[in-house]
């Protein structure tokens, strides 16, 4: 796991400084998955460096991936850290390390349920305990953060007396550090630690007071908020107190946005031309009204263009996903309106956060690829909101009027819909509003579609001996087959060729829950009495892409052809045995329609097999567990 790869050789040479720097300018805006790609690009420049491999880590768990960083905090030496084996590093940045691995304790603590929750809660309190305590025989005036953090970890155990000391004590150490010297950290710490202490007013002082102090606007960033309103919201929860004291840090909140495109003046369509003025308004309104400070959607003429304008404008930061070929993307979304909006979006695309393709495939008139790339815009809207801690939103430009093939802006709206998540509508054309009516996108013949699509091996095969063939065979291709036959007419395709399976779905939740069942038959098969080798392991890729569905002269029966098959196979000869890796795009689909029963936990940018590319890769795991 990780983003380490031969891709490395190739970039250019920085210092640990220059590293770090690009780090935290993605950790303020909360890109996770870039921050932690970087760091560890770093960390291949720079092996021994500590804070690189300690912010690695950080932003790793910040995703909410806690086993992966739990195993990378391991993978990178970070255990071995202390300050007798590293008595030239700073101070702080043992405590740092030190701290990250009582974090990772409480983030596992956090995921648990019942008695292990409280167990585990109290071993994370343990842990920031001491360092409490190491820090004071030391006389680091910053030891009020492990104190402020074993004290809340004690409140959620119901340990009220020991919080309300380590809660003092936090203060007593904050206060002894001069005030213009109070920064972020400070700042929130005293929060917390008046908030442990059921203090709320003295916590709503320090809040506007750090709300409007210059240090806050230049130290705090979107990955730091996140999870100190994630850390105050606990406080909050186990005191009864108002949740209204955390508005003065309310992180901005993400969108999806989509619209028609714009008719060319003097053209009659969805948009008319002459409603661009009063769109542009109500967009400004709109992201003014919900505190928006982060957009995701594509860039086409008219609509997406005046949202991605209007975030520039408020400096949100704005996250394009296009279809197929951006060339193409222009020829056929943008100039159409007309050259000025073809020069309105190069100016808007140099100054986005990240432009991605959903796609590296043709056009080929095929539309499904518009609504592909819509629900993958959604899904990495959702995710963001998800790790910021704050709320994403739907804005649509739309005429009210049904879909008229197999995308559109009311398809989008209805996608949005099923996931209970705040919308609003922008009316345009001549028709007033109303629940969208869309056409299904089965019901459009031909061209390419969405499927969802596993590619699982079992390692160790090519070993078998002869004589362990047909048990093999029986008893864990019989086994996958006894999974595979669960989900019926949900499989599309089922191939095998001895150690390999290939499955396809129109469903990404059932993918993934066929892919996990599939783990679960293989760890369940007894190898040993079996009279099999243990070396035996399954590793499955799953992917979500728009793909051919044919005739297959040779198999006699449906197949599927595609640049995105090719892609779906690549994936898992580099998963690790016993795991389940799925790409961003099926990530981001799961988290639109199936957040509440997988998780996908960010593992970094991985080499795909035969010189595929690197992409960037998250582990499928069932939510909660």
């Amino acid at each position: 796991m990780g983003a380490a790869s031969s891709a490395t050789e190739n970039m250019p040479q920085r210092s640990v400084s220059e590293w770090l720097s690009l780090v935290r300018a993605e950790e303020r805006e909360g890109e996770l998955f870039r921050a932690y790609d970087l760091a560890m690009q770093g960390v291949a420049q720079h092996p021994s460096d500590l804070t690189l491999k300690h912010r690695a880590v950080l932003c790793l768990a910040a995703t909410g991936a806690t086993p992966q960083a739990k195993a990378k905090y391991a993978e990178l030496g970070l255990e071995q850290v202390s300050e007798a084996a590293f008595a030239e590093v700073p101070r702080r940045v043992v405590m740092d390390v030190a701290t990250l691995r009582a974090r990772l304790a409480k983030d596992e603590a956090l995921k648990a349920v019942g008695g292990e929750r409280q167990s585990l809660l109290a071993k994370a309190a343990d842990l920031y305990e001491a360092i409490h305590r190491d820090e004071i025989d030391a006389d680091n005036p910053e030891a009020y953060y492990p104190a402020v953090n074993a004290a809340t970890l004690r409140l959620l155990t119901g340990r009220r007396a020991a919080a309300a000391r380590l809660a003092r004590a936090a203060l007593d150490r904050l206060n002894a550090i001069p005030a213009d010297r109070h920064g972020y950290y400070e700042h929130v710490s005293a929060v917390e630690a008046h908030l442990v202490l059921d203090e709320p007013e003295p916590a709503r002082e320090v809040l506007a007071a750090a709300r409007a102090s210059k240090n806050w606007t230049t130290e705090a960033d979107f990955r730091a908020l996140a999870s100190t309103l994630r850390q105050l919201r606990l406080v909050i929860d186990e005191n009864n107190l108002d949740s209204t004291l955390l508005e003065a840090i309310e992180l901005p909140r993400v969108i999806h946005y989509v619209g028609h495109i714009i008719s060319p003046p003097g053209k009659s369509g969805r948009f008319p031309a002459d409603q661009e003025v009063a769109v542009r308004e109500r967009i400004d309104e709109a992201l003014r009204a919900s505190m928006i400070g982060f957009g995701y959607g594509s860039l086409a003429a008219g609509s997406d263009i005046l949202f991605a304008e209007a975030l520039l404008r408020r400096g949100a930061s704005l996250h394009i996903v296009l279809p197929f070929s951006e060339a193409e993307f222009i020829d056929v979304s943008v100039r159409p309106a007309g050259a000025d909006w073809v020069e309105r979006y190069h100016a808007c695309r140099a100054r986005a956060t990240t432009v991605r393709l959903a796609t590296e495939d043709r056009y080929l008139g095929d539309d499904r690829l518009f609504g592909y790339c819509s629900q993958m815009a959604m899904g990495l809207a959702l995710l963001r909101a998800r790790h910021l801690a704050t709320e994403a939103q739907q804005i649509a430009v739309w005429d009210g009027q049904p879909a008229r093939g197999a995308a559109g802006t009311a398809a989008d709206f209805a996608v949005w819909q099923r996931t209970g998540k705040q919308q609003h509508i922008i009316p345009c054309g001549e028709s007033p509003a109303h629940a969208p009516v869309t056409s299904r996108d089965d019901e459009a013949p031909g061209g390419r579609r969405t499927r969802a699509m596993l590619f699982a091996d079992v390692k160790g095969f090519s070993k078998l001996s002869d004589a362990e063939l047909p048990r093999y065979t029986k008893l864990v291709l019989g086994a996958f087959a006894r999974v595979i036959d669960r989900y019926g007419s949900d499989v599309l395709l089922a191939n095998t060729w001895g150690d390999g399976v290939f499955l396809v779905f129109d469903d990404a939740g059932k993918a993934a829950s066929c892919a996990l069942e599939l783990q679960e038959a293989m760890a369940s098969i007894d190898l040993i009495t079996a009279g099999l080798p243990l070396h035996l392991s399954l590793r499955i890729g799953g992917h979500l892409g728009p793909v051919y569905a044919d005739h297959d002269p040779v198999l006699k029966k449906q197949n599927f052809f595609g640049a995105h098959v090719s892609r779906a196979a690549r994936i898992e000869p580099v998963t690790p045995e016993g795991c389940v890796y799925v790409t961003e795009t099926m990530a981001a689909v799961l988290a639109i329609h199936n957040a509440d029963r997988f998780a996908c936990d960010y593992v970094g940018f991985t080499e795909a097999a035969k010189h595929y590319g690197r992409l960037r890769m998250f582990l499928l795991r069932h939510a909660g567990r």
